[in-house]
């Protein structure tokens, strides 16, 4: 495989048109150039892990913030939010997770694995667009990172 894009954003997302309208909040304010799109739960950790198709990216490389839906094809959001927060290589990266579930279990287990925000994704679309693009703007702006 060639050089993969380094990212500053994983959007972990099944549903293509709320990934359109994520990428469309975060071109708009120039945040969208360093965007890697994965469509499920296994595919994300393949890509944070350095696994499968994405072996030969440089695990070091870490990412600024991960964008997480919880509903997703063959692992779960939740499964995937647990792993990344159990790993010492990876439990900083800041997550935020961005879903349509209002369900109380839901949020209260995301903050019980370790999430750093929980969105639950408005239904008006230009409210959608604002949300993203101040999530964005947040932490890959104004958000200090630990240098670790």
């Amino acid at each position: 495989m060639k050089n993969l894009k380094i990212a500053d954003i994983l959007l972990v997302e099944d549903n293509p048109s709320d990934v359109k309208l994520t990428l469309k909040a975060l071109q708009k304010h120039n945040l969208a150039n360093k965007v890697v799109v994965v469509q499920d739960g296994e595919e994300a950790l393949d890509y944070i892990f350095s696994k499968g198709k994405y072996s030969m990216r440089d695990i070091n490389e870490k990412l600024k913030v991960i964008f997480l839906d919880l509903k997703l094809p063959k692992v779960d959001g939740l499964e995937v939010l647990k792993i990344i927060k159990s790993d010492e290589a990876t439990k900083l990266i800041p997550v935020v997770v961005l879903t349509s579930s209002k369900e109380e279990r839901d949020i209260i287990e995301s903050y019980k694995l370790g999430v750093n925000s929980y969105i639950v994704k408005p239904v008006d679309f230009d409210q959608f667009l604002k949300s993203v693009a101040d999530i964005g703007l947040y932490w890959l702006l104004i958000n200090e990172p630990p240098s670790s």
